[in-house]
């Protein structure tokens, strides 16, 4: 197949998954201002000061982050703005804020994708959740105790500006399912370029020794790169077939999955939280850096588990491989 054959394709695969990406953004996105005219918003958000005070954000941002793990990202996007004015917020909230959505997001869809491989929803589900947080934590603290990026947010785009009215509101609505559209169709074409001229498999070979100082053994280590560059769907999806077949030992499948769960879809994702003004080191560089060291944790742990503790916690299909270390 020619790239344009191969670009023409995806297109539409993108125009399908937008289509899907619009029923769910715009009824939510609607939802959300209704129950923040209605004021519901404001009674809710303490529900969420807790956990978002954890991480130095507004309570408002808990709806978001919510409907981002239930969503997905871009359902979360239009959110942020329509929640809390971005001239309130400076680089280290959009930052921090990103963090949590890049750890834990879609986690319906995606956990079901990584449960088919063979590793337990519930353990890989609470293991991307606290991740998420911990880092979130972490970079907060870190960021408070420096100063770093405590400027004003500077995005480079806006998905909504805080109407006045419902007519300006659907205006900004349009806009920024416009503005989705562009920037989807855009790295879907970004992605096959990489893929045509073999940038990105030059990255996954350069990776995959990296990827053994969290544990990943070679046997693992192409598809955990593949889910890092490209997401869970396309890195769990190859683990469920090589997990079945038997090629990639259950322990590895889930240290894998666990690796993917903090850090997949680097290029993609990044680029959408750049756009709304996170920075680089927060949401890639030290989101890897967190991977690598809290993935190596837990490939130690998962190592010392007896076959009968990690069958019963970790992994529920042990039916498709052979059990061994």
């Amino acid at each position: 197949m020619s790239f344009l054959s191969t670009v023409l394709h995806k297109t539409r695969e993108t125009l399908g998954l937008y289509y899907v990406l619009a029923r769910i953004t715009i009824p939510v996105t609607i939802a959300a201002e209704l129950l923040s005219r209605m004021g519901v918003i404001e009674a809710v958000a303490p529900a969420f000061a807790p956990v978002m005070s954890l991480v130095g954000l507004p309570p408002e941002l808990g709806l978001a982050w919510l409907t981002g793990m239930v969503v997905g990202i871009w359902g979360a996007v239009p959110l942020v703005s329509a929640l809390v004015p971005v001239s309130s917020l400076s680089t280290a909230d959009i930052t921090v804020f990103s963090a949590l959505l890049l750890f834990a997001h879609a986690l319906p869809i995606e956990q079901k994708i990584v449960q088919k491989a063979g590793p337990g929803m519930t353990a890989t589900t609470l293991l991307r959740v606290a991740g998420g947080l911990l880092y979130a934590y972490l970079l907060h603290r870190v960021l408070a105790a420096t100063g770093w990026l405590a400027a004003p947010a500077e995005p480079l785009w806006i998905p909504m500006n805080a109407p006045d009215d419902w007519a300006a509101f659907f205006i900004g609505l349009t806009e920024t399912m416009i503005s989705m559209l562009v920037i989807l169709v855009g790295l879907t074409w970004a992605l096959d370029l990489l893929k045509y001229t073999g940038v990105l498999d030059l990255l996954m070979w350069v990776l995959a020794p990296v990827l053994r100082l969290a544990g990943v053994r070679r046997e693992a280590g192409h598809l955990t790169a593949v889910g890092l560059f490209l997401g869970i769907s396309y890195g769990g999806g190859l683990l469920i077939r090589e997990a079945r077949s038997g090629a990639v030992s259950p322990r590895q499948v889930f240290v894998s999955c666990v690796f993917m769960g903090f850090a997949h879809s680097v290029i993609e994702d990044t680029m959408i939280v750049l756009a709304l003004g996170a920075d680089i080191g927060g949401v890639l560089i030290g989101r890897i850096a967190f991977a690598l060291a809290a993935t190596a944790a837990i490939a130690a742990l998962v190592r010392a588990m007896s076959d009968e503790t990690f069958f019963s916690w970790c992994f529920w299909k042990a039916e498709t491989v052979a059990p061994q270390r």
